[in-house]
C-alpha cells in the first residue's frame, strides 16, 4: 500500500490521535477513520448526499447485475483478476461501485473522493487490509507522484472544474509502465434539445437536500410514463423532450421496475445537480491525452460507449 503524504508539501505524515501530522506542523484530521485533506464545505456537496441516499444502488453485489464490472473491464481492457497485487488509485470513488471490484480482483485499492461519499465507501468496503480511503481533491492528491500501476477515474472528470487539468493531475500519479483509465461525457446536440439544461440551471443552485426533494418529485411524476411507454419509441422520444429523467429501460430490459425506478432517481439527481458539467468529443479527449508526457501511443484506446467517451493510455517506462 502507498502511504499518505501531505498534498501541500509532499512531506510524510505520521498518525497521532485523530490527526495526520507532518514534520513542519501540518495537521489533517481523521474523522470516522478517514483522513480529510479538503474543506468539507465544497462544490461536491450534492454528490455526498447522492451517495448517502443511494449507498448500494450501483453495487453489483447488491443489485445482482454485472453492469459495473462489465464497464470497468471494458475500459481497462482486461479482467479485474489481473489487478491482483497492483497499486490502484481510484479518484471519485463515490459509494464504491468500482472499489468493491478492485478489492474483489485483489488490488491494493486507494480510493479518494472530494465529497463525504467516502464515508459510504468505507461502510460498504469494511476493514479490508488492501484498502484505504481519503477525502481529497484530485488537484492535490495525498500520494507521491508516479506511485500507481493504474489510475482509475470513471464518471468523474466532467464534474471537475477543468477536464484538462484533471486528466493532467491523474497522469502524474501513474508510474512508468502504468495505465490511466478514464471516461468523459460526450458532446451531443440532443442534450440541448431537451429541457434538462433548464432544470439543471435551477436545481444546481439549491441546497442539496432541497434539490433532491424536487428531483424525487420529478421522478415520481415522470417515471410511470417512461415505464408505460417503454415499448413505444415515438412517444418515448417525445416524452424525453420534456422529461429530465435519466432512464436505462432500453439498456437493461431484463431488470424489473423497481431497479429502474431507483436507478433513475440516482442518475437524474446526478445529472441535474452537478455544479460542473463538461461535454467533449472523442477528438477533444484525444487532444488532451496527446498533451501529456511519456505516452505509449500504440497503447492508446479511445471508445465511444458507456458514459460517453472512454479512454485508456499507458505511460512509457
Amino acid at each position: 500500500m502507498i502511504d499518505f503524504i501531505s498534498p501541500l508539501t509532499g512531506q510524510k505524515l505520521i498518525a497521532e490521535n485523530d490527526f495526520l501530522l507532518s514534520t513542519s506542523g501540518e495537521r489533517f484530521p481523521v474523522i470516522k477513520g478517514i483522513p480529510r485533506f479538503v474543506d468539507p464545505d465544497n462544490y461536491a456537496g450534492a454528490f455526498g448526499l447522492q451517495w448517502k441516499s443511494f449507498a448500494k444502488t450501483q453495487l453489483d453485489s447488491h443489485n445482482g447485475a454485472h453492469i459495473s464490472q462489465e464497464r470497468l473491464e471494458r475500459c481497462m481492457g482486461f479482467t479485474i483478476e489481473e489487478l491482483k497485487g497492483k497499486n490502484v488509485l481510484e479518484v471519485g470513488c463515490g459509494a464504491g461501485r468500482f472499489t468493491e471490484l478492485l478489492l474483489k480482483g485483489g488490488a491494493h485499492a486507494h480510493a479518494v473522493d472530494l465529497s463525504t461519499a467516502v464515508e459510504v465507501n468505507r461502510e460498504n468496503m469494511g476493514e479490508e487490509e488492501n484498502y484505504r480511503v481519503a477525502q481529497a481533491n484530485v488537484y492535490r492528491l495525498p500520494f507521491p507522484p508516479e506511485s500507481f500501476d493504474a489510475v482509475l477515474c470513471l464518471g468523474v472528470i466532467q464534474h471537475t472544474p477543468s477536464s484538462e487539468k484533471t486528466i493532467q493531475a491523474l497522469w502524474k500519479m501513474v508510474k512508468p509502465g502504468g495505465l490511466m483509465v478514464i471516461d468523459h461525457y460526450k458532446w451531443r446536440l440532443g442534450y440541448y434539445s431537451t429541457l434538462s439544461p433548464l432544470y439543471r440551471m435551477i436545481l444546481k443552485e439549491l441546497k442539496p437536500a432541497t434539490s433532491k426533494k424536487i428531483v424525487d418529485a420529478l421522478v415520481d411524476f415522470f417515471f410511470p410514463m417512461h415505464w408505460t411507454l417503454r415499448e413505444n419509441p415515438i412517444m418515448n422520444w417525445l416524452l424525453h423532450r420534456i422529461s429530465p429523467l435519466i432512464v436505462y429501460i432500453k439498456n437493461y430490459p431484463e431488470k424489473d421496475r423497481m431497479f429502474h425506478y431507483e436507478l433513475s432517481k440516482l442518475d437524474t439527481y446526478d445529472q441535474l445537480t452537478d455544479y460542473y458539467k463538461h461535454l467533449k468529443t472523442s477528438r477533444g479527449v484525444k487532444k488532451i491525452i496527446l498533451t501529456l508526457n511519456a505516452i505509449d501511443i500504440p497503447s492508446m484506446w479511445i471508445n465511444t460507449g458507456g458514459n460517453g467517451i472512454e479512454a485508456r493510455v499507458k505511460k512509457l517506462k
